[in-house]
């Protein structure tokens, strides 16, 4: 074996020798030839096997780990993952749920969808998938998830546990296309003045947009509040998309530009449905790429307000490559520039600090004080119609300014909501409540003008927490009641109706939709 290692050994470094001679393109002091020769060498050479294709992942992630922090690589099974949510379906059985105490709870089938079409009703519990057991059993949601979904036209065997019925009911749905809508609320939220809310532009937000906004100018809307808190972006044509609804044509609504990528410019076309009335955009630290090239767009053109606090601070444009087998990278290819000039990307030479950027900006009080946020001449710009000084240096800025309540959720209330003690107290009352909620309350209007919430439910919310190791202070639970009652009720009329009447009964407490309302109410014409 020693004299056959010792004739293989110089005939592969050989082999590769001649490969590199007949090849000129691949030199043997190309970056790349050192690549192609060190793979090849350890998948040939090394003393034990080796898993060859984990290898190169592993070398390709290395490599991309020393770039920005957005270049990434997924595997086949990740892009998958990755892309529902932004192409705005995916294949299942068409429920929106929640897990309890290892239990899925079927808040609402989506309506047309597989589920309703067989007579799964809101309410229902899902205790057995193809005979297998996933209610008790500690299993998780990922592999709940796995169990309930698959290609459009296969089935799946359900055992339900229903209120009324002592034996499990049995339905068997055929998977389909289901879906996922990218608009959380859309509502006139007072006289003249809509509110709708983004959560992420995919390849149906613009869609979904133009026909919200129909519907609200219907009901006499002039104005709107346009809602981009926590919208972490998504695909750059919805956001030019929804930039175009505001802008008068040839206005520019962003550009991208890098070392070995020409500016690019997107403009307004000039056909948008919102080009009058009065335009408040909310952000938050959590509003990124998508979201702030729309903001920046309203602000830089002077065309509406932002409310809220500086956004992330992500504008650097990653293009999809993708690879052989379904894997994809990532690779970032140039910046986002907003129409006065602004570079949206925030600065990455320490990754370390890039990660703990929100974290940072919270010891500093920038979440608190609007003055503890510095900006130097350099990164000064200004606004493309009346000349206002906006600022770069990563993410937008807002102009007004609203502080983070640390004082609204106390420490009880938040190892409440952390232990799902308040969701899964709100999803029992329904589950026991709902045909006497249903019958008492025909329309959400009546639920909202009369319900409250019940001692017996704060009784099992304060029992939940209990359970969940999260020790009753009387003090912080009194001072937290308001927002505990709030949320709940919320929580209760998303789950009889749709995220739109979470958001209708949250809202009236929001400070930054409080804010938006005082603006628009003082501007409109």
């Amino acid at each position: 074996m020693k004299h056959l290692c010792t004739l293989i050994i110089p005939l592969l470094l050989g082999v590769l020798h001649l490969q590199a001679q007949n090849n000129p393109q691949a030199n043997a002091q190309s970056p790349m030839r050192k690549l192609q020769l060190a793979e090849f060498a350890i998948a040939n050479l090394y003393v034990d096997k080796v898993d060859e294709e984990k290898l190169v992942e592993d070398a390709i992630k290395g490599m991309l780990e020393k770039l920005d922090p957005h270049s990434a690589y997924s595997n086949a099974e990740e892009v998958k993952k990755m892309n529902e949510p932004l192409q705005g379906n995916f294949e299942g059985i068409g429920v929106q749920f929640n897990m309890v105490e290892d239990t899925l709870f079927i808040i609402q089938p989506v309506s047309g969808g597989p589920s309703e079409k067989v007579g799964i009703l809101a309410g229902d519990r899902i205790v057995t998938v193809n005979d297998t057991t996933i209610a008790g059993v500690k299993m998780s949601r990922e592999d709940i998830m796995r169990r309930l979904r698959g290609p459009k036209g296969t089935h799946v065997k359900l055992g339900i546990s229903r209120h009324g019925f002592n034996e499990l009911l049995t339905f068997d749905v055929t998977r389909d296309k289901i879906p996922l809508h990218t608009i959380d609320a859309a509502y006139l939220i007072r006289k003249g003045i809509g509110y709708v809310r983004i959560s992420s532009f995919g390849a149906t937000t613009h869609t979904e947009f133009t026909d919200a906004i129909t519907q609200l100018k219907k009901q006499g809307m002039k104005h709107l509040i346009l809602d981009l808190q926590g919208n972490g972006g998504g695909y750059l044509n919805a956001a030019v998309d929804i930039a175009n609804e505001f802008l008068e044509a040839d206005e520019l609504i962003v550009y991208t530009e890098g070392l070995r990528q020409p500016r690019r410019e997107f403009k307004a076309k000039g056909d948008g449905k919102l080009r009058t009335g009065n335009i408040v955009v909310l952000i938050d630290e959590f509003s990124a790429s998508a979201s702030e090239i729309v903001s920046g767009a309203i602000q830089d053109w002077d065309r509406g307000q932002v409310v809220g606090r500086r956004s992330f601070g992500k504008g650097l444009v990653q293009r999809p490559l993708d690879l052989p087998d379904g894997s994809m990278i990532r690779l970032t290819t140039a910046r986002y520039y907003t129409p006065a000039g602004r570079c949206i990307q925030k600065p990455y030479d320490d990754k370390k600090k890039y990660k703990e950027d929100l974290n940072d900006r919270f010891k500093k009080g920038e979440f608190i004080h609007a003055d503890s946020i510095h900006f130097p001449d350099s990164l000064k710009y200004t606004t493309r119609k009346e000349g206002r000084i906006v600022y770069g240096g990563g993410g937008i800025m807002p102009d007004y300014f609203i502080p983070l309540d640390t004082t609204r959720y106390n420490k009880y209330h938040r190892d409440l909501a952390a232990k799902g003690s308040i969701i899964n107290a709100s999803l029992r009352y329904i589950d026991n409540h709902r045909e006497e909620l249903t019958s008492r309350y025909k329309n959400f209007d009546s639920f909202n003008q009369k319900f409250e919430v019940t001692p017996d439910l704060l009784q099992q919310l304060v029992e939940n927490g209990n359970k969940a190791g999260v020790k009753f202070d009387e003090a912080l639970y009194t001072e937290a009641l308001p927002q505990l009652k709030l949320q709940m009720k919320a929580l209760i009329a998303r789950d009889l109706w749709e995220m739109n009447e979470y958001f209708r009964i949250m809202n009236e407490e929001n400070e930054s939709v409080t804010k938006a309302l005082d603006l628009l109410q003082k501007t409109k014409k």
